[in-house]
């Protein structure tokens, strides 16, 4: 099996330009009164070695981009250190701010509504050194047309504006400000999916050799998988607020350890008819980053989740109907009830929730269930019809919860290469992952 470690550690061969560690970003919470926070990163911890590519995917409202921003300064962390070159940037503020801002840049999604349309393209690409009172005009003027030439436009588009250029070309002058103060360090937020195949290729070319030309080391945040495969030499599987797996991107496509990863790989549609591949699906909807599981991330959606020591012998068919009917309950549950419900559920007249019967015989069609799992059902059912779907949320969670709701993970190390994957199935008690998800696949 593999063994708990915290972070995966730097080789000696590279050094390490950005550390995160402990990173959480929330909005909101503040207040006796207020609504829980939304924990939009929750807890991060990795690192980015000076000239590599790290690739950032998942789902979307994962909290990629909020990562990025967090880490450029953009956003204010709520706890937790960044360190750029040995220098945690979170204390930094004012004069100090704006001077390591010179070193970290972005690049955004949107080419179109990310320049100022107000603004020629030169004026555009200038604004940075202007910011910074980068040495004279005409040396500023010089440092724009030298920018132009490394991003392949010719030195007349100076004085055009944003909105005479393609998608391409726009997202060419957005990497062209970006490197304008000469930094180290971009994010590149999802920079070609707002683009064509054709022009997507030519982007990611430039960024290539960009990066090789001026040593540069990028975050790559993006949806498309075969991009990040392509241009990225470690990747980063996010869900949830949460890292889930991280390591080298040829490792983790061919091999991944985490379900979340596995399941995230297997929607890439297979080009060979001949050949068959295994469909992970998760069930649900993710959670709301303001209500996220007190234990692992993914245990509500889980297809290797671990069942509680009481309920071990349970058929798998049965298992999975019991996580989805708790989906169903949590779903009931995050239905805001009117003046009206309660004046109802108070005098005994409550309905609205009467279809939860419907649903529990079409979760469990088919299924043999032992009488003392239907107690617990018919229970649950019970109070949902009485219109308390949470009290009926808390008693499934206190009868079926397993290690998987009830502790986070630790990060453990999977593969010599320092891969690691936050899941409680890499413990030694417990089977691994793969054996889990084969067998479930055997059954469907």
């Amino acid at each position: 099996m593999s063994n708990a470690v915290e972070q995966s550690p730097p080789t000696e061969e590279s050094e390490v330009l950005v550390e995160v560690e402990g990173l959480k970003k929330y909005y909101g919470g503040d207040g006796m009164f207020a609504d829980p926070p939304v924990k939009a990163v929750d807890g991060v911890s990795f690192e980015i070695k000076r000239g590599e590519t790290v690739g950032l995917v998942g789902e979307s409202g994962c909290g990629k981009s909020t990562l990025g921003r967090t880490m450029l300064a953009l956003e204010n962390a709520t706890e937790g250190s960044i360190r750029y070159d040995g220098t945690d940037i979170t204390t930094l503020s004012g004069k100090d701010l704006k001077e390591w801002r010179k070193n970290a840049q972005m690049v955004f999604q949107d080419p179109e509504s990310s320049l100022n349309d107000r603004m020629t393209v030169g004026e555009i690409i200038r604004e940075p050194l202007d910011a910074h009172d980068w040495k004279t005009m005409n040396d500023r003027r010089e440092r724009v047309l030298d920018l132009l030439s490394a991003v392949g436009l010719p030195d007349k588009h100076y004085f055009r504006y944003p909105h005479q250029f393609s998608g391409g070309q726009r997202q060419r002058i957005g990497i062209a400000r970006a490197l304008a103060l000469e930094p180290d360090f971009l994010v590149l937020d999802e920079p070609v999916s707002a683009l064509d195949v054709s022009v997507q290729a030519k982007i990611i070319s430039l960024l290539e050799d960009l990066q090789e030309e001026f040593n540069l080391t990028y975050l790559l945040i993006a949806h498309d998988l075969s991009v990040v495969r392509y241009i990225s030499d470690r990747v980063a599987v996010m869900y949830l607020g949460k890292i889930m797996e991280m390591g080298e991107a040829e490792e983790l496509f061919a091999d991944a350890s985490n379900p979340y990863t596995q399941s995230l790989l297997s929607a890439i549609p297979e080009p060979d008819p001949t050949k068959t591949s295994r469909r992970i699906t998760l069930s649900g909807t993710p959670p709301s980053p303001s209500d996220a599981p007190a234990g692992c991330n993914l245990s509500t959606r889980c297809p290797a989740k671990i069942k509680p020591e009481s309920y071990a012998d349970l058929d798998e068919d049965l298992w999975e109907g019991i996580e989805q009917f708790r989906e169903v309950v949590r779903e009931r549950a995050r239905i805001a009830l009117s003046t009206g419900d309660r004046v109802r559920r108070r005098f005994d007249r409550f309905d609205r929730f009467d279809d939860i019967e419907e649903s529990r015989a079409d979760t469990f069609d088919g299924i043999e269930v032992p009488e003392r799992v239907d107690e617990e059902i018919q229970t649950a059912v019970k109070m949902v019809k009485r219109g308390r779907p949470t009290e009926a949320q808390e008693h499934l969670y206190e009868e079926f919860a397993s290690v998987c709701d009830d502790e986070q993970p630790e990060m453990y190390e999977v593969s010599a290469s320092g891969r690691y994957s936050y899941c409680h199935r890499h413990a030694d008690e417990y089977e691994d992952v793969d054996p889990v998800l084969t067998r479930r696949a055997d059954s469907d």
